[in-house]
C-alpha cells in the first residue's frame, strides 16, 4: 500500500512535518509494510516558508526586524539563490504568535516589521518576493509596511508624517510616494476571500482575535474605508473590494495598493512546488488534516485543495483534525474525517499532546482498514 502524507500544521501546536511524522508512525505500528510519501502542506499562513524550503531548498536569512508593536525581535525568510527569490511570512514579524494575549493592542500592532524583510530582500537583490499572508496581529491596512518601503502618510490637518499605525488611518490627509523604493514582482499567497471592509471585512471578521472589542472594530472599520478613500484619490487604484484584501488585517489591501503585487491561492504556489498533483497520481490513499476541520476549512486551506486534487485523480482521501465540524459540506470533501481526540482533555493538553494523539488515531484508522470486511 503506498499512502500519500500531505497534512497542514496543526496552528499552535504541531508544523506540517511533525504532523505528517506522527502520523506515519501510527500507522506503521499497525501495517509496518505501508509505503509513505511525504508531502506536508501550507496556504498562506505559517508554515509557508517550512514547505517550499522543503521542495526546493534555499537558505535561511536571519535579520533584526520589529515586533507588531514595534519591539525589536530576531526574524528571518528564504532565500533561493536559483531563483533569486526571497520567501516571507507576513507572520513572522507582525504576527500574532510574538505577542501575549494581554498585549494585543489593535490600534497599535502594524506591519513594519513585515516591510523590513521586504526591504532586505529588495536590497538583496530579489527579482520576486513571494509573500505569506496570514496570522498576523495586525488591522493597519498594509500602512506600516508601505512605510518600511518609503512611503509616508500625511496628516490632514498639519500636513506633518503620521507614524504608520491603526491608530492613525482616520488621520491621513494625503500620502508621500517621492522616497518609495522599487520593487520586484510580488505574490502575495493568501487563503482567503474577504474584502477588506463590510460585514466579511478584515476588522469585523479577524479583529476580535486580535483583542478587538466592538468599539474598536468599529474604529478600524472606519479607519481602513478612509484609508481606502485616500488611496483612490492619491495612487488612483481601489482594491476594497478585491478577494483576499481584508487577509492578514488588510495587509492584503496594501500589497495590492502600494506594491503592485498579484494574488495566489497559497495551497497553489505550495502544491505546484511539491509536485502534489504527480504524488496523489502514485498513491493508493491520500491523508491530510489540520488542527480544525471547518467551513473555513473550504475557503482556500490547504486539506480541502488536497482533497479536491485526490479526487479528481480519483484516490480515497482521509483527514486527520483536532476537531471537526459535522456540517455536510465539510464531511462531503473526504472519504472519512477522523477525529484524534480519544479521551476528554482540555485544550492546552490536546495542544501540547498532538503528536501522541496524531499516532493513535492513525493506528485505530489502519486497523480498520486491517479489518476482513465482507463484500
Amino acid at each position: 500500500m503506498k499512502v500519500l502524507l500531505a497534512p497542514d500544521k496543526f496552528k499552535g501546536s504541531l508544523g506540517a512535518t511533525a504532523v505528517a511524522q506522527a502520523l506515519c508512525e501510527g500507522w506503521r505500528s499497525v501495517l509496518p509494510e505501508t509505503q509513505f510519501t511525504f508531502a506536508p502542506i501550507a496556504d498562506g499562513g505559517e508554515g509557508f516558508c517550512a514547505a517550499l524550503t522543503q521542495a526546493l531548498g534555499g537558505d535561511w536569512i536571519a535579520l533584526p526586524s520589529v515586533d507588531a508593536l514595534g519591539r525589536p525581535i530576531e526574524s528571518r525568510y528564504v532565500w533561493l539563490e536559483a531563483t533569486e527569490t526571497a520567501v516571507i511570512e507576513m507572520s513572522e514579524a507582525s504576527g500574532l504568535w510574538r505577542l501575549q494575549p494581554h498585549e494585543r493592542d489593535p490600534k497599535r500592532a502594524n506591519t513594519f516589521g513585515t516591510g523590513l524583510l521586504i526591504r532586505n530582500a529588495v536590497q538583496r537583490g530579489a527579482k520576486r518576493i513571494l509573500l505569506g499572508l496570514g496570522g498576523s496581529a495586525t488591522t493597519d491596512g498594509g500602512i506600516g509596511m508601505a512605510a518600511a518601503l518609503g512611503y509616508r502618510f500625511l496628516s490632514d490637518r498639519t500636513n506633518l508624517e503620521l507614524e504608520a499605525l491603526p491608530l492613525h488611518l482616520g488621520e491621513i490627509g494625503c500620502i508621500d510616494t517621492s522616497q518609495a523604493m522599487g520593487l520586484p514582482k510580488i505574490i502575495a499567497a493568501c487563503d482567503v476571500q474577504n474584502p477588506l471592509l463590510g460585514p466579511r471585512g478584515t476588522a469585523t471578521v479577524y479583529g476580535p482575535q486580535k483583542g478587538a472589542d466592538d468599539a474598536t472594530i468599529a474604529f478600524l472599520e472606519a479607519g481602513l474605508a478612509h484609508l481606502a478613500q485616500v488611496v483612490q484619490r492619491e495612487l488612483g487604484c481601489d482594491f476594497r473590494e478585491t478577494p483576499g484584501a481584508g487577509a492578514a488585517g488588510g495587509i492584503g489591501y496594501g500589497l495590492l495598493s502600494f506594491a503592485k503585487a498579484t494574488m495566489e491561492p497559497g495551497f497553489d504556489l505550495v502544491a505546484e512546488a511539491v509536485g502534489l498533483e504527480q504524488r496523489i497520481h502514485a498513491a493508493d490513499i491520500v491523508i491530510t488534516g489540520e488542527g480544525r476541520l471547518d467551513r473555513q476549512t473550504l475557503e482556500g486551506k490547504g486539506p480541502a485543495g488536497v482533497a479536491a486534487m485526490a479526487r479528481a485523480a480519483g484516490k480515497p482521501v482521509l483527514a486527520f483534525a483536532g476537531s471537526i465540524d459535522e456540517h455536510p459540506e465539510v464531511l462531503a470533501r473526504f472519504d472519512a474525517a477522523v477525529p484524534i481526540i480519544d479521551h476528554p482533555v482540555s485544550l492546552e493538553d490536546a495542544m501540547r499532546d498532538a503528536a501522541p494523539f496524531l499516532q493513535r488515531a492513525a493506528a485505530r484508522t489502519a486497523r480498520l482498514l486491517r479489518f476482513p470486511f465482507p463484500l
